[in-house]
């Protein structure tokens, strides 16, 4: 029987148990289920309030459809299905029909405390799923992207684009809170997508960690036009991309920021958004990111299979430079398991991708990959290896191929640089490639690159009374501290 929560429009009808997810339960008792679901939950930066009432109400056929967070929660726990394959009702089937109930409901037009406004959504939280009250976490999901939704639909989509993007692109209009609730169109689209270029750009020239904790409103606002609904299947297309997109590149400012488990769980989010509208590209550029972080976090074979699932999915998007950088990604990760034959069969697989040239199915997100990202992305497979002259090799030429627009890049090229001549015993020249890195501190703001520094430093010190070691390592230590 449906929770009493359950709003009285929904249709009356007998829930049908899901046989499957009972299936999958297997041995298992409903609360130690609900502990593993917990613990998937918490492994990609979500948090649940599963318990085993709740799992009794999947295997009932109370919860047709999973909430976002959950279904990310599930489709970590069983990789490579779908909601439908675990038994659920398609997102889209239970979203029209419950669209349609409530469309002749809601006022044309209607200003009131956003705190207390009624949506398409607040009170009514099937059917997606029977709200509980003991999950206050969902609670408040869904009463802050009330909020979001108003504040990210009001007006045309240059001019969102431009009020979401103060002073960096990332803060919510306050005073568009306050304003009516209407179906999300392609102006809508438009400013989601010029909000995903506005944040790569500034993130290109400035680096993550002054945007990250900006960018957290635009993204929850995405996704809650996503629970507003769009009329029309192109413009839910474009929705769809762009917040897969936006989840990306909010979890990139947490990657480069060294957010590690905020960045997986916004992976995460992108690629089941990408699996719900079965969108290969976005598919590949989440699966991309997480090898990418994989790497960074110390998970080597996952970085290697999350890369080789992006080339799976890639194959077909007639796209060489993407599957020249998912090469390097795999590349990096046997360079992580100081595998040097699968390192290197990886390497020659991307530089044959990209010799290919460009193409006009490159996607927009690629914009950062050239040369100098080639040669930057070599020199960190070396480095791992710890074949340090060659790193340098490959780092400097990064650093002098590089567009100056992307200066965060430059920084990180020469810091790599900075770091395989310190370990190659040549402190000098590390001390002098370290100098210029400290030059466009200024102007870029990204953890990596200081960390990447301060290794720098660790290496020198020993070397300190060498020529120009000493000046590099007194004004690295007078660097504020950036918390």
């Amino acid at each position: 029987m449906a929770s009493s929560t359950v709003p009285s429009s929904q249709p009356d009808r007998p829930p049908r148990p899901n046989l499957v997810f009972r299936q999958l339960r297997g041995a298992r008792s409903p609360a130690e289920f609900a502990a593993a679901v917990r613990r998937a939950a918490r492994e990609i930066g979500e948090r649940v309030s599963c318990d085993a009432r709740y799992v009794h109400r999947v295997e009932a056929g109370e919860i047709r459809c999973p909430n976002y967070a959950y279904e990310r929660v599930f489709l970590h726990m069983f990789p490579g299905r779908t909601l439908t394959d675990l038994g659920f009702a398609p997102r889209s089937s239970v979203r029209g029909r419950r669209a349609r109930a409530t469309e002749d409901t809601l006022p044309a037009a209607r200003t009131e405390n956003p705190a207390s406004a009624t949506s398409e959504n607040s009170g009514a939280y099937e059917p997606y799923e029977t709200q509980d009250r003991y999950d206050t976490y969902d609670t408040h999901d869904h009463e802050e992207s009330d909020v979001l939704r108003r504040a990210f639909m009001t007006g045309g989509g240059a001019t969102v684009a431009a009020a979401s993007l103060s002073p960096y692109g990332l803060a919510p209009d306050a005073s568009a809170a306050q304003r009516a609730v209407r179906r999300p169109g392609a102006s809508d689209a438009g400013a989601l997508e010029e909000a995903v270029r506005r944040i790569r750009l500034l993130d290109d020239r400035h680096g993550a960690d002054g945007l990250y904790r900006r960018a957290a409103a635009p993204l929850r606002a995405a996704y809650a036009l996503l629970d507003a609904g769009a009329t029309r299947q192109r413009t839910a297309d474009r929705l769809y991309s762009g917040a897969g997109e936006l989840a990306i590149s909010v979890g990139w400012l947490a990657h480069d920021s060294g957010r590690f488990d905020d960045a997986r769980s916004h992976y995460a989010e992108a690629l089941a958004t990408s699996r719900v509208t079965g969108d290969p590209g976005l598919e590949a550029h989440a699966f991309c990111n997480t090898a990418f972080l994989a790497r960074d976090a110390g998970r080597p074979r996952e970085a290697v299979r999350a890369a080789q699932a992006a080339q799976r999915v890639a194959r077909s998007l007639g796209s060489p430079r993407l599957m020249s950088l998912l090469a390097l990604r795999e590349a990096g990760g046997w360079a992580g398991l100081a595998d040097r034959t699968g390192c290197e069969q990886a390497l020659v697989r991307a530089q044959a991708y990209f010799e290919r040239g460009p193409a006009e199915a490159d996607p927009e997100w690629m914009s950062f990959y050239g040369e100098a990202e080639l040669e930057g992305l070599k020199a960190q497979c070396w480095s791992a290896l710890g074949d340090w002259p060659r790193a340098a090799r490959h780092a400097r030429r990064a650093a002098e191929l590089q567009d100056p627009h992307f200066t965060r890049n430059i920084a990180l090229y020469t810091a790599e640089l900075a770091d395989d001549l310190a370990r190659g015993g040549l402190p000098d020249e590390a001390a002098q490639a370290g100098m210029r890195v400290l030059d466009l501190l200024s102007d870029v703001q990204s953890c990596r690159v200081r960390t990447m520094l301060a290794g720098t430093s660790r290496v020198l010190l020993p070397h300190r009374h060498a020529s120009g070691v000493s000046a590099f390592l007194d004004r690295h230590a007078s660097l504020p501290h950036v918390v």
